[in-house]
């Protein structure tokens, strides 16, 4: 299996593809699914601001594009003194597929912080909710 400073050294790779000529804030992503497969993703920009991805959401959709839909860690990297963690937007798209996702949230240096996707997103809903009718617990 991957260690977390393998999938993290991804996702800082994947940092170097970033389009971020607005924010000049690249973010790389590395999702690692079940199987051990990995897929990468960086931030894309645009300057309809809302037509942007995210890092993480670019990885998801790779994954789920190629059939994957299982998923263990989301390594998340950037070049900042502070760590990134994903959006809502990230938060509830990986909650879909993976509510017990684990997190790893890297700055420079590769130092950094886990959470599990439950923190972030403590009340998340899927497709149970919708099924049902209930919020979650």
């Amino acid at each position: 299996m991957i260690t977390d400073e393998a999938l993290i050294r991804m996702a800082f790779e994947a940092g170097k593809q970033a389009y971020a000529p607005y924010s000049h804030f690249p973010v790389g992503a590395a999702l690692l699914c079940s199987d051990g497969t990995v897929f990468t993703g960086c931030n894309v920009e645009n300057a309809a601001f809302g037509a942007g991805i995210c890092a993480e959401r670019t990885a998801l959709a790779k994954a789920v594009s190629e059939g994957h839909r299982s998923f263990l860690r989301l390594a998340v990297a950037v070049d900042s003194r502070e760590y990134c963690t994903p959006c809502g937007i990230c938060r509830q798209m990986l909650f879909e597929f993976a509510p017990n996702l684990e997190l790893l949230c890297a700055r420079a240096g590769h130092t950094f912080v886990r959470y599990s996707l439950n923190q972030l997103l403590p009340h998340g809903f899927g497709s149970a909710t919708l099924d049902t009718g209930t919020q979650p617990d």
